[in-house]
């Protein structure tokens, strides 16, 4: 595909684009290609997918082309359509993302379902979330819970700055943020609910990543290079310092035997009030462990 540079280079119209593009990725061995391209020109044109087809005939402008062209390269390299565009969506609403952050994923909104029926009859809670990255699950909390007060963690400055970008776009108040390494500093606030969905992959099992998660997202936020329960352990020491009499923490997990881990960690500590919600997959996915 080029560029519109002169009188006799061919006009490029929406329904072109799609043809080409599927063709392309096919080739490129990509699992989906009609999707591949499909996502690119809703986010170029800024539209739905529905409108692509209901204006197939619609000219792409030559500077749309160039743009085009050069996301289409990146993602042949596998990187991620959420970096290209710098757009993720999470429980139905927009988020900024780069490589400094993880791509919210759709089986973390749990978290969000299971704190807001939790919170519903707290008055003003106090929420810490660990590990915020772009700061999806914490503004997500803000903004389903008005009157909650969020204290928003993460070692990464640069995370911290997407995710402070992230909040001044639904214009949060009741929300702050804090650098904090959390395995070697200690929290000081004290909440009504801890949430995280912390690196809880293990260094053995990275080689064996999608290229697309492997090559491109922080291994900061993926990995605590051990053996993927370091933050587990942390949390179960932490609980009764920074979690009220009678709140919860809620831990997204891994898939397998993560989980029965995690369980195991939590249970020697002495916590036996644990609720385990799964996925639409039927995994194991999240953990409410209540500080009773």
């Amino acid at each position: 595909m080029q560029p519109q540079n002169s009188k006799t280079d061919r006009i490029w119209r929406l329904i072109d684009i799609l043809n080409w593009g599927e063709t392309y990725f096919r080739d490129k061995n990509f699992d989906n290609p009609r999707t591949e391209i499909e996502l690119l020109l809703q986010h170029l044109i800024g539209c739905k997918k529905i409108d692509l087809y209901l204006q197939f005939e619609k000219i792409v402008k030559p500077k749309e082309l160039i743009t085009l062209r050069s996301w289409v390269k990146r993602r042949i390299n596998r990187e991620p359509i959420q970096y290209i565009t710098r757009s993720s969506e999470f429980y139905g609403r927009k988020f900024i993302v780069d490589q400094n952050v993880l791509i919210p994923r759709p089986e973390t909104e749990i978290l969000i379902d299971v704190s807001v029926e939790i919170l519903s009859k707290k008055n003003s809670p106090t929420i810490i979330d660990i590990g915020t990255g772009s700061g999806c699950i914490g503004i997500t909390l803000a903004l389903e819970i008005p009157s909650s007060n969020i204290i928003a963690i993460d070692i990464s400055d640069s995370a911290l700055s997407i995710a402070k970008k992230n909040a001044d776009m639904y214009s949060i108040r009741n929300i702050e943020f804090l650098r904090l390494d959390i395995l070697n500093q200690d929290i000081i606030h004290i909440a009504d609910m801890l949430i995280s969905n912390p690196p809880y992959i293990s260094k053995e099992e990275i080689p064996d990543l999608m290229e697309d998660v492997k090559d491109f997202e922080p291994m900061i936020a993926l990995t605590d290079k051990s053996d993927g329960l370091d933050f587990y352990r942390k949390f179960s020491d932490i609980m009764p310092h920074v979690i009220k009499k009678n709140g919860t923490a809620i831990l997204e997990v891994g898939r397998g035997s993560h989980s029965d881990r995690v369980k195991e960690i939590f249970c020697k500590s002495g916590y036996n009030n644990i609720d385990i919600v799964k996925d639409l997959n039927k995994d194991k996915r999240v953990f409410i462990i209540s500080n009773s």
